[in-house]
């Protein structure tokens, strides 16, 4: 599996005197793709060491996560099950019926009980119901997550300054800044709007990861759009756009509020003449279906 780089071009590149390239980890697996195969990899190797053959994860209904758990699942040899917040609503949209297409069996809780996913008391009485399942935390996020976003940056094989990547639970920056370790400059874009409380989850992954804290690298709150899943037209405008230029497909959770951040700074002269950026693409694209179904507008 490769995710290449991809050289974008573009007027306002030029006129900035700016490199941009994109990591092409969308293209990592069909249906495991970005960042959500390398917070799997080592969970799911975890999980084969501990002989467990049930994996349970939570998410919400249009959740990138789940639905590349029920592909690993199918994959890999494990039975999958689903926590999903919210009620069941038919018919399915297109992220839970590929899930159930994987074989994942799909269990709804209250938004209330929900907010109980890390809780000790609650993870007991799942693992006594489902039989001792391997528990993976939402968005997949935990220190084996943090290890496999690590290897996001091994293959670069370019000279940059600059690295880029969107935000949802913050385990992907954190591998990126821990393999880094202090070197280059590392940029998140937050897809929820108050993205700053990132700040303290991400330092917390990176010390358990290696112990250590890190000062190269920041948080931009400035381009959530309103909120987690939530979009303006501007943001629609430039996915298409971007789409038309580079033949580079986005998504409006994560990666289009990444890219529409990243040309505003340039924009902006955020970036100084000669700099070399490297935007991750983190995948996410499966969610596009469910956007349009629920928005009725094309992505």
């Amino acid at each position: 599996m490769e995710a290449p780089l991809q050289q974008l071009k573009h007027p306002l590149l030029d006129e900035q005197s700016i490199e941009l390239w994109v990591k092409r980890e969308d293209l990592l697996h069909p249906a495991i793709s970005g960042n959500k195969w390398r917070k799997l990899k080592y969970n799911l190797q975890q999980a084969r060491s501990e002989n467990k053959d049930t994996l349970l994860t939570f998410g919400g209904a249009y959740s990138n996560h789940i639905a590349a758990t029920a592909a690993a699942g199918q994959e890999f040899g494990f039975r999958t099950i689903g926590i999903i917040r919210g009620e069941e609503h038919e018919p399915l949209n297109p992220t839970l019926q590929f899930a159930i297409s994987r074989g994942m069996q799909l269990h709804y809780i209250s938004r209330e009980q929900y907010r109980l996913k890390d809780d000790a008391n609650f993870l007991e009485e799942l693992s006594q119901k489902y039989k001792q399942p391997y528990f993976i935390p939402e968005g997949g996020t935990n220190a084996l997550a943090v290890k496999g976003c690590t290897e996001i940056v091994e293959d670069i094989n370019i000279a940059y300054d600059y690295i880029c990547c969107a935000c949802g639970t913050g385990g992907t920056i954190a591998g990126i800044i821990a393999v880094l370790d202090g070197e280059k400059q590392v940029l998140g874009f937050p897809a929820l709007k108050g993205g700053n409380f990132l700040q303290k989850e991400i330092e917390a992954l990176i010390l358990k990861y290696n112990g250590k804290k890190y000062s190269n690298w920041q948080l931009l709150t400035d381009y959530h759009f309103g909120g987690y899943a939530k979009v303006k037209p501007e943001l629609l405008d430039f996915i298409y756009t971007f789409q038309k230029q580079h033949h580079i497909l986005l998504e409006p959770i994560y990666t289009g509020k990444m890219f529409f951040g990243l040309f505003d700074l340039i924009k902006q002269g955020y970036f100084k003449s000669g700099s070399r950026i490297v935007a991750i693409h983190t995948g996410g694209l499966q969610g596009n279906a469910g956007f349009k179904e629920r928005l009725g507008v094309e992505v």
